[in-house]
């Protein structure tokens, strides 16, 4: 809150309130009762809590962290209380029983900006539906990442990041009638598809960190990536990045492939996590290690 002087008159500015970043989750995407194991998000979650480290360490009083609110049936209820307070993640970690036909009206209630399932089914989907950033989270055979400690996330471009309307250009009419379209929108912005707002926090908060190292004399906390089959020699790469730069959401490193395969590039980079909303390329990102979830095309 502040003042803003105009002459003789002062105006009481109110300042945006700050509020938790909210994702909820399967209980099974983070612990697996069978031998005590761990669910694809661990690791994720884990990075989750570092970020809110560092928050609380330069901003005590904020209520900006990332809050985890973890979906079970009250049978397992004790079971995963043992295991969250077993990693110390008593602080970000909320149990929220529900049952069948409650989830969706949950995720509103709580302003959930990323929802997460282990299993296909119409939650995903109304949940998509309804305005919440949604997918199926998947398991790769062996997960790698780089950093428990900095927060890496990365994004496909179209109907994730970007609405689908130009994906149902190319599935209309082809490469070429889809680059056509590009070239003659390149400066027009793109629609928001569903994951544009869980990107906004993200580097909303990734900014606040920065604020308190302007010498860049620490690793960022937070890195965020898109990774999309655009290419760079074309104009729907340029149609992305004028999307991205218009918005105010300059990503960490944008890959414009080109239609590659998308495996080598997660490989390199080791997200936490990647969004995209095409089976075979959630297949590419499991095959080098890469957790990976599938956003599903809206109804």
């Amino acid at each position: 809150m502040s003042l803003l002087n105009c002459g003789k008159h002062f105006f009481l500015l109110q300042s945006e309130p700050e509020i938790p970043v909210t994702i909820a989750m399967s209980s099974g995407l983070l612990f697996k009762q069978e031998q005590q194991g761990y669910g694809p998000a661990f690791k994720f979650v884990e990075a989750l809590k570092a970020v809110n480290a560092e928050l609380i360490n330069h901003y005590p009083e904020s209520e900006e962290l990332f809050k985890v609110k973890l979906i079970n049936d009250s049978s397992s209820s004790d079971f995963l209380m043992n295991r969250i307070r077993e990693h110390g993640l008593e602080e970000l970690i909320t149990l929220v029983p529900v049952t069948e036909d409650q989830p969706v009206n949950k995720l509103q209630r709580n302003n959930t900006h990323l929802y997460l399932s282990d299993e296909p089914g119409l939650k995903v989907q109304e949940a998509l539906n309804e305005g919440v950033a949604a997918a199926i989270m998947f398991t790769p055979t062996n997960i790698i990442t780089e950093s428990e400690n900095q927060l890496r996330v990365a994004f496909d471009g179209d109907a994730v990041l970007f609405s689908n309307e130009s994906e149902l250009v190319f599935k209309s009419g082809g490469l070429q009638e889809y680059l056509k379209n590009e070239k003659q929108n390149v400066e027009n912005t793109m629609n928001g598809g569903p994951f544009k707002g869980f990107l906004e926090v993200l580097i909303k908060l990734q900014k606040k960190l920065q604020s308190k190292d302007p010498c860049k004399k620490f690793p960022i906390p937070i890195l965020t990536y898109l990774v999309t089959s655009r290419g760079a020699e074309d104009c729907g790469g340029d149609r992305a990045l004028n999307t991205l730069r218009t918005w105010g959401l300059e990503l960490d490193e944008p890959v414009l492939l080109g239609g590659a395969n998308k495996g080598p590039t997660l490989q390199r980079i080791k997200p936490h996590i990647f969004f995209d909303d095409q089976q075979r390329h959630v297949d590419a990102a499991l095959e080098v290690g890469t957790v990976a979830c599938l956003v599903l095309s809206p109804n």
